[in-house]
């Protein structure tokens, strides 16, 4: 998923350093994240093709996944290349100052719409499957593909209005970035704290639910509804492993005196991963993406014999 983390960049990471070791810690975070950014791009290129060709979700659901690896995908076409861009500008070249600063902002910008977008819409997906729970046999008709086009409208539009801060007070950009990245993972944590607590004590109403509503209406599928709501904390899980290092450090580097390079760019490097993690949560834990996925590599196969 995006991140941002450019706030340090230029008076920390960034900083030309005498220490060939230092450099060496640089220059192996860089080819890193160069990897990285060719994983990310490549892998939720094609889950984005699967989510597109696959039906088996419910539409607004898919919607929400189709979001989030488009967002992926962004982080490693756009934001990794900025960021190796800017740091390698300080190492190898001797660019002017004026481009630097432009490339600063532009990476702190996108960087701050993508993970705004990444953990609003991880925060929708487990709303979602919340929402699946409680309404039951209403869920699909409470719980459209317009509403979920306007939730996902609303969360890019407010992504960029609030990284627009990063222009006009720096300061206030950036506790706007924890406190709306807190506040998603809480009400996430809530959501599935919800969902735990509820199935755990009306297993058997809900159970019974179902087997009426063979007879007349659509029932929720519990064994299929558990399957997604593992799929969907994995991801969170994720999230939250690989975006919790990089907010601790980010409060321990308030003091520019401090320097922490090497665990800075370890952190930013994490949370660069869970871009090209994703995809591969995808493949494991959602059987139908797994198995489009392995007819889509033997589809191409098959062209590439037939050319």
């Amino acid at each position: 998923m995006a991140n941002c983390t450019e706030r340090n960049c230029t008076t920390k990471m960034c900083q030309p350093s005498t220490s060939q070791w230092k450099t060496g810690v640089v220059v192996f975070f860089v080819a890193l994240n160069i990897f990285l950014s060719i994983t990310a791009s490549l892998g939720n290129a094609v889950i984005f093709i699967v989510l597109h060709k696959k039906t088996s979700l419910h539409p607004p659901t898919k919607l929400l996944f189709k979001c989030l690896s488009v967002t992926d995908l962004c982080v490693g076409l756009i934001s990794q290349p900025l960021h190796c861009t800017l740091i390698l500008s300080h190492y190898t070249t001797k660019m002017k100052s004026s481009i630097i600063f432009f490339v600063t902002k532009a990476n702190t910008t996108v960087s701050a719409i993508l993970c705004g977008i990444s953990v609003g819409t991880s925060t929708a997906i487990s709303l979602d499957r919340l929402l699946a729970l409680l309404l039951g046999m209403r869920y699909r008709q409470v719980v459209t593909l317009s509403r979920a086009r306007v939730v996902v409208t609303c969360i890019w539009q407010i992504s960029v209005l609030l990284s627009c801060n990063s222009f006009l007070n720096f300061h206030i950009f950036w506790i706007t970035v924890y406190v709306g990245v807190i506040s998603s993972l809480a009400l996430s944590l809530f959501s599935y704290m919800k969902i735990y607590f509820t199935l755990r004590q009306h297993q058997a109403q809900i159970q019974a639910q179902f087997q009426q509503g063979q007879r007349g209406g659509i029932p929720l599928n519990m064994v299929r509804y558990k399957k997604t709501v593992s799929s969907i904390l994995w991801v969170q899980l994720m999230l939250l492993l690989c975006y919790i290092p990089f907010v601790v450090v980010s409060v321990l580097t308030i003091d520019e005196e401090i320097s922490f390079d090497a665990i800075w760019a370890a952190t930013v490097t994490l949370v660069y991963l869970n871009s090209s993690l994703n995809p591969i949560l995808y493949c494991w834990k959602i059987k139908e993406v797994r198995q489009e996925i392995k007819n889509l590599m033997r589809d191409s196969c098959l062209r590439s014999l037939w050319r």
